[in-house]
């Protein structure tokens, strides 16, 4: 009976530390991101924001601040929110904000929420940071303006001239077509933007090989399913630890059941 006692408090420890790793892997894994995390220089980019509802509480506005690198053009219209923009003297958005509107309860506990938007990304390779401000239906709010390791991290975008640096995440290239308008409403899935040619050269004096439009943004639109997953090394490495817990706990509690059973019957 000791040995039976011993297994099974071996089993119940070994079971309550891998849903203790579980529960951690999921909130580490869930900060709001803006995608893509590597771009091309000069680029009509779209970019989604993702947020999760870390707590019991849904969240119902989102504030993401424009980095001064980045030129903010268009966002895309969402049923049951409301947004709106921020702009500084100089008539640059700053700021964008989706808030929940009509009968939208908001963002519950265990779901996330996609929101679009287009910007024009800087002509020199850099790293912009993304600033945002989770507000929960309690009044309270969690700031995402960390580095890269804290709690709250903000998310980075590296901006690179190079497009294969971009890797999978990457979803426009090329330089930036002269002459658009730089306010507006993003329509779904539009693909009717202008395409006009690019009339500027390339700061190395040739021609950029294709030119990166509104139009072509716009084209990656999202149609229904999310498009953007979390896929870095890290992400990858805690949920190969995460299955590795899991079927280690699965095996202690199957022995636990054998040995019991054994012990019974002697």
């Amino acid at each position: 009976m000791k040995k039976t006692s011993w297994v099974s408090k071996l089993t119940s420890t070994v079971a309550a530390g891998a849903a203790a790793f579980l529960l951690f892997a999921s909130f580490a894994s869930a900060h709001v991101t803006v995608n893509p995390s590597n771009a091309q220089t000069s680029a009509w980019q779209m970019y989604t924001i993702k947020v999760p509802s870390e707590k019991e509480l849904p969240t119902t506005k989102i504030t993401l601040k424009i980095p001064k690198e980045v030129a903010f053009k268009q966002y895309q219209p969402l049923t049951g929110w409301k947004i709106s923009t921020e702009k500084n003297d100089s008539n640059e958005v700053t700021s964008i904000t989706w808030e929940v509107d009509g009968d939208n309860q908001g963002i519950l506990a265990g779901q996330f929420q996609q929101f679009n938007f287009v910007a024009q990304n800087p002509k020199n390779e850099t790293e912009v940071a993304w600033d945002a401000f989770q507000y929960y239906s309690d009044g309270s709010i969690v700031e995402w303006t960390g580095k890269p390791g804290d709690n709250n991290p903000h998310s980075i975008t590296t901006i690179s001239e190079d497009p294969a640096a971009a890797g999978d995440d990457h979803h426009s290239s090329g330089t930036a077509g002269a002459g658009h308008d730089s306010a507006g409403t993003a329509g779904s899935n539009s693909g009717s933007a202008s395409n006009d040619t690019a009339s500027d050269t390339a700061t190395d004096g040739k021609k950029a090989n294709d030119d990166t439009t509104l139009g072509d943004a716009l084209s990656d639109t999202v149609t229904g399913q999310p498009n953007n997953t979390d896929t870095d090394t890290g992400t990858l490495k805690l949920q190969q630890a995460t299955l590795i817990v899991s079927i280690l706990a699965l095996i202690m509690s199957f022995l636990g059941i054998a040995l019991a059973t054994r012990r019974k019957k002697r």
